[in-house]
């Protein structure tokens, strides 16, 4: 009779035809890019004051359940994100906590919520399509409908965003798709809309790095026009802007802070439409140091080897076939024998 390792075996030999017939390429295909009309989202760790008034706004604007944890039940307190909290503010804390957005000693604030990557692994991962990219606003969403609850896309995102709602009887996804289901009413991320300080601004992606960018250029302690609500685009037309009811130029001035000179997501994993500022180092902030380009690309170019031209199903139809050949001569050769 034939072994387990015989079916390694033959399977390992039709890999190996198969390897032979089509090599893996050498390079992986390239990471995608942000499209240019790509929304988004600027938060700026250094205004935040903690006041949760967009984590509320988000589970409003997506009639999500409270989570009551923590040491008083009464209150919808979550720890971190979830299959039914979609954003929330994380603290970072050191020593005696006496100064603002100070690495020793000190506290820092920092949003956790969907990146909107350019290249997002979520849907190179997901089976069948239940996660999307948008091809012009690049927002990254989810269809419950299709979904059938593997969890891949909770498995490949580097951020740790999708959720599983382990409550819900049909196995569903949770994560921020930008409040796209409110841009038809002209209504954009319900976080950014309440943030009292513009720590969390809405716009085109392009506009936002370019904002982020102006706020690296200033000294520490300079006063600085910062905008809140949404970030118009240059040169906006009426007809732009008024496709969005929300607050747009609240400005008010406020000192700068002694940022960390990086903004996060410009270029981590291949880049993402949120960007954020920071005057505490990223990771001790909570944000993963990843490289420039995207999981994806490399993931799909081996599957794509794999599996184009039925190469692997090939491989695996070759190790059945060796070993059902020798189950057969062994049958043979006992029948033989025992005549």
């Amino acid at each position: 009779m034939a072994t387990r390792r015989d079916f390694l075996r033959g399977c390992l030999a039709g890999g190996a035809v198969a390897a032979a017939a089509a090599p893996l390429p050498a390079e992986a295909r390239e990471t995608h890019k942000r499209p240019p009309e790509g929304l988004g989202l600027l938060y700026d760790g250094t205004l935040c004051i903690g006041c949760q008034a967009c984590v509320a706004a988000c589970k409003r604007a997506n009639d999500n359940p409270p989570e009551l944890s923590g040491i008083d039940p009464l209150w919808d307190a979550p720890v971190d994100t979830s299959g039914h909290t979609f954003n929330i503010i994380k603290m970072y804390r050191n020593g005696t906590m006496a100064t603002k957005n100070a690495e020793e000693n000190g506290f820092a604030f920092m949003k956790t919520s969907c990146m909107h990557c350019a290249d997002p692994s979520c849907v190179s991962a997901c089976p069948v399509s239940a996660m999307t990219k948008d091809p012009v606003t690049g927002i990254v969403g989810y269809d419950p409908d299709i979904c059938i609850g593997c969890r891949y896309c909770v498995a490949a995102c580097p951020f740790g965003i999708p959720k599983y709602q382990y409550d819900s009887p049909t196995g569903k996804i949770g994560k921020c798709e930008l409040c796209r289901h409110r841009h038809a009413e002209g209504n954009y991320s319900a976080c950014a809309e309440v943030c009292p300080t513009g720590a969390t601004l809405f716009g085109r992606t392009e506009d936002l790095l370019a904002e982020a960018k102006r706020r690296l250029a200033l000294k520490p302690g300079e006063w600085a026009t910062i905008p809140r609500g949404r970030l118009p685009m240059p040169n906006e037309t009426p007809e732009q802007a008024a496709r969005w009811k929300g607050p747009v130029n609240q400005n008010y001035e406020a000192k700068t802070a002694q940022y960390i000179n990086h903004v996060y997501g410009e270029i981590e994993y291949g880049g993402t439409q949120v960007l954020k500022l920071s005057a505490v180092p990223f990771p001790k902030v909570g944000m993963p140091d990843l490289p420039p380009y995207a999981a994806a690309a490399t993931s799909e170019t081996i599957q794509h080897t794999l599996y184009g031209g039925l190469l692997m199903p090939l491989a695996v139809l070759a190790g059945l076939t060796f070993v059902a050949r020798r189950n057969v001569a062994a049958d043979d050769g006992e029948q033989k024998g025992g005549q």
